[in-house]
């Protein structure tokens, strides 16, 4: 465990490595420094991680200085790691996901011109997120915050010859700063308030320099939060991450699955000491996700761009990860975190498979009976698809009920809750299975072009898949629900970070909860979802010919849906085309006419000057002779008269 503080400098290694010598390396070199050192750093998480099993529950909290970074007066910074049960969980996700996406990336980018380049800015993402989820403070944990956030934009806009791409990029990178104001205004009361930015130092001063439910602890709490909208794609600062979807593949599923969307969720629960003592926030958390929620599910009902669906499912679980966070139940929100880094990668890397087979196709509309031809990535995407659905005996069943159930029973949560996130799972199992049958059943859509090379991708892109597709089955069953079996070691493993928390909250572990009462709503969850399964069948599979019909017959909601509530277009015409209305006119009428005026009637005026000096050089000695002679009897007057 001593070792922790390489987890993130080997991948930062392999940044510097193939960013300084990658063109003059060979793509086999290339591969194998970027993914080595994702391995490595993927081996040394299983290593802290078993360490820390051994450990006592209460002691399982490592922290490793690496050197002082900022000492300023009463401002202290570290560079330094924290490793307990939240980070153990968060690193090897982010390294084991992460590093099966480098796989699949040698096969996915093997003819791309910038293949060093990007691997560069992998291995870097990787450790940016190292960094982020390792950090023992609140600084070095703001570096790993913007790493990926510079990441993001050099990968969303990767192919920066095409203008869509690089859009993108300047998106996903300007929406993000509004969040990351926020987040650095939240850090900056905290310290101002409690005099630390250290992790373990602000949590247990809070409690006592603050007061529970107080404005000062209310404001920080909300700050961080807004820092993690943005970061996490909630509303109202979703927007850049369907745009995303315009880097290459690989990139999506780094982002969606095993990094930066999940670095809100991560610091939330971090914090959760604070959050406890916020009620007014928990309560904002819990609404403003659980909208997202729903709403990115309707959204997804009826795209056409197989990446974008899965952008908007993205939106959407990430939403569920903080109605958990929202209603106290951390350690909820950070299985279902867990579990959809498994299928959500998949389904990113399947569609990446499928994107690869069609020639760049992206519209499901022009795909279609792609089952035959594409059979692994098929059937590990149906798996993916099972487990994000939350079909029972996979993965996200057991995280998504988990989440809803405690959106019922917790003393912070509420029927209306439980209500919209059984709603918001029926959508999410709609349009997965929509994507499903418009992709791989039916009447193929493709042209002949198309099918001449079809085939299924090369090995080192479908073995990702298969192991995927395995965490996608078994990946729940480390957090079985209280109802079955007694209990989930996830839960207790997590338990010590949450809690202190807890006891703010006065949160009796089990108080209020009947099993009775889960496995109705168990039930309940799986019948509904099954139906809209079945739904989406009969529309897009048995009677695919009137699916459009069927679509239509929604009208102008079906209209308003499709375009995403024209949300772009209004954020453009309140906000983008304002500000740059505003910017044209100081440019046209102060910029150019009052500053500049100044200083060019500045130079004006001297240039002027200098003309009628210049006069007073004439090259000529008697000329010069006579000014002198002049001014020698002016000077003498003067001496004269004034005496």
């Amino acid at each position: 465990m001593e070792l922790i503080w390489l987890i993130p400098l080997v991948p930062l290694a392999g940044f510097l490595l193939n960013g300084l010598f990658g063109k003059s390396f060979s793509k086999p070199v290339i591969n194998t420094i970027a993914c080595g050192t994702v391995a490595v750093s993927f081996l040394l998480s299983l290593n802290a991680f078993f360490g820390l099993l051994r450990l006592a529950p209460e002691s399982r909290s490592v922290e490793y200085i690496l050197f002082s970074w900022i000492p300023s007066g009463s401002f202290n910074a570290d560079v330094g790691f924290l490793l307990d049960p939240l980070s153990a969980v968060m690193i090897l996700v982010v390294s084991g996901v992460g590093f099966l996406i480098h796989v699949y990336s040698v096969g996915y980018m093997a003819h791309d011109e910038g293949y060093a380049r990007f691997f560069t800015y992998l291995n870097l993402f990787m450790a940016s997120m190292l960094i982020l989820v390792l950090a023992n403070n609140f600084v070095l944990m703001y570096v790993g915050w913007e790493g990926v956030g510079l990441c993001s934009y050099l990968l969303i806009g990767f192919w920066y010859e095409k203008r869509s791409a690089t859009d993108a990029g300047k998106k996903a990178f300007i929406v993000n700063r509004i969040g990351d104001f926020g987040f650095a205004l939240g850090i900056m009361l905290l310290f101002w308030t409690i005099g630390s930015v250290h992790f373990s130092t602000v949590f247990d001063l809070a409690p006592q320099q603050l007061a529970y439910g107080g404005g000062i602890v209310t404001a920080a709490t909300l700050l961080l939060f807004l820092g993690a909208v943005g970061k996490s794609a909630q509303v109202p600062l979703y927007v850049w991450l369907p745009d995303a979807m315009e880097g290459p593949t690989p990139v999506s599923a780094l982002i969606h699955a095993a990094t930066m969307v999940t670095a809100g969720v991560y610091m939330v629960a971090r914090c959760n000491v604070l959050y406890m003592m916020a009620p007014t926030t928990l309560l904002v958390v819990a609404v403003v996700s659980m909208f997202t929620a729903f709403y990115a599910a309707t959204i997804g009902l009826f795209q056409n761009d197989i990446k974008r669906v899965l952008a908007y499912s993205t939106i959407s679980q990430l939403g569920y990860m903080f109605v958990a966070c929202g209603v106290a139940a951390f350690g909820a929100g950070i299985f279902h975190l867990m579990t959809h880094a498994f299928f959500k990668a998949l389904l990113f890397l399947g569609a990446g498979s499928v994107i690869h087979a069609m020639s760049g196709e992206q519209d499901m509309r022009r795909m279609g009976g792609l089952k035959s031809k594409l059979p692994v990535t098929y059937t590990t995407m149906l798996v993916a698809t099972l487990a994000i659905s939350g079909i029972p005996l996979f993965s996200g069943f057991f995280s998504k009920d988990e989440i809803l159930w405690q959106a019922f029973s917790s003393p912070f949560g509420s029927p209306l809750l439980w209500v919209v996130g059984l709603l918001t799972a029926g959508l999410t199992a709609f349009y997965m299975f929509r994507l499903i049958y418009l992709t791989f059943f039916g009447q193929r859509r493709y042209d002949d072009h198309v099918a001449s090379h079809l085939h299924e991708s090369p090995k080192v892109m479908t073995v990702p898949l298969m192991i995927l597709a395995v965490l996608s089955v078994i990946g729940g069953y480390i957090g079985l629900p209280k109802a079955l079996l007694g209990g989930a070691w996830f839960e207790h493993f997590l338990h010590p970070v949450f809690a202190k928390g807890a006891e703010i909250g006065k949160l009796a572990e089990g108080a209020g909860e009947s099993h009775a009462t889960e496995y109705v709503l168990m039930l309940a969850a799986v019948a509904f979802v099954v139906l809209m399964i079945f739904t989406a069948k009969r529309y897009y599979l048995d009677h695919a010919k009137d699916s459009e019909q069927f679509e239509h017959g929604f009208g102008g909601l079906y209209k308003v849906v499709y375009n995403k509530y024209y949300i772009d277009e209004l954020y453009d015409k309140i906000i983008v085309n304002p500000l740059v209305k505003g910017s044209n006119l100081l440019w046209q009428k102060f910029d150019v006419l009052i500053i500049d005026g100044f200083f060019n009637g500045a130079a004006w005026l001297a240039g002027q000057w200098a003309i009628s000096m210049r006069k007073l050089q004439t090259g000529m000695v008697r000329s010069y002779a006579f000014v002198f002679l002049g001014g020698a009897i002016f000077v003498i007057g003067y001496l004269i008269l004034s005496r």
